[in-house]
């Protein structure tokens, strides 16, 4: 076993820890607070959001408890969101809300958490794409819909809640939309049960969309191979009522096309 001098020893454990501190050298030591939010906000503006979140860590300790370290938590978020560090964004948005109830800016903390659980990668027309957002993860949904509900419902006069509000309405379409895509799935799959149950949750959950006159298409179709037909007749009226009379006597055709099938 090869030992070394005990001066060469020493040596060698010097070089080894001055390689570490150097290594972990912090290049901010000596920057003020105004520079380190100044270096965070370019990387934002430059789109390095893996950059600027350690920025703003140290620029939430250095700060503590100023308007500013506020400010780098917000701003931390809205990187982490954008980096797509979807679970760090929400933690933080959820320590800033705990910590900061009273903030003038926790209106835009609802409104970023509520963007930060919103799926618009494909927009508001994403049916011109041929996909179905309303497959997508329903938790999510949900969570943004009750981050969305509760700005407007807290903060009606906030610059976000006309925003929200809309983003509420696509959600709500989108999620009773994918309760009729599995009634419409059980159905031709002679699930006619499940169908009826499935359809039955998109109406009385999501009141006024327009995936309400599929969902009753769906209903009476289902109660009609059940041989149910007080109840399949009741679907029908209601159909009618609220559609058209066309509409409910078309319901019960084999050879009609479903409405979300455009191609």
């Amino acid at each position: 076993m090869l030992r070394l001098p005990r001066p060469a020893l020493a040596l060698a454990l010097a070089g080894v820890l001055a390689g570490c501190s150097s290594l972990e050298e912090d290049k901010t030591a000596n920057w003020t607070p105004e520079r380190i939010y100044t270096e965070a906000r370019d990387e934002v503006s430059a789109g390095g959001y893996d950059k600027a979140v350690p920025l703003f860590e140290k620029l939430e300790g250095r700060a503590a408890g100023t308007p500013l370290a506020q400010q780098a938590q917000l701003e931390k978020a809205y990187a982490q969101y954008k980096a797509g560090e979807r679970a760090d964004a929400i933690a933080t948005l959820d320590r800033f809300m705990k910590l900061h109830p009273s903030s003038p800016a926790y209106d835009y903390a609802l409104y970023l958490k509520g963007l930060t659980n919103f799926n618009d990668k494909l927009g508001l027309f994403s049916w011109l794409s041929r996909q179905d957002l309303s497959e997508r993860d329903q938790k999510a949904a949900k969570e943004s819909y009750e981050s969305f509900y509760e700005l407007v419902q807290r903060f009606p006069g906030s610059r976000y809640a006309p925003d929200a509000q809309q983003r509420m309405t696509y959600i709500i379409n989108s999620l009773a939309q994918y309760e009729v895509h599995v009634a419409r799935y059980y159905y031709e799959r002679g699930a006619y049960v499940a169908a009826i149950g499935r359809a039955q949750a998109a109406l009385s959950d999501y009141q006024g969309v327009p995936a309400s006159e599929e969902a009753l298409r769906i209903l009476a179709n289902s109660y009609d191979k059940l041989g149910m037909t007080d109840l399949r007749d009741d679907a029908l009226r209601v159909l009618e009522a609220n559609f058209s009379a066309e509409s409910a006597e078309s319901a019960l055709r084999k050879d009609r096309k479903p409405w979300w099938k455009l191609w």
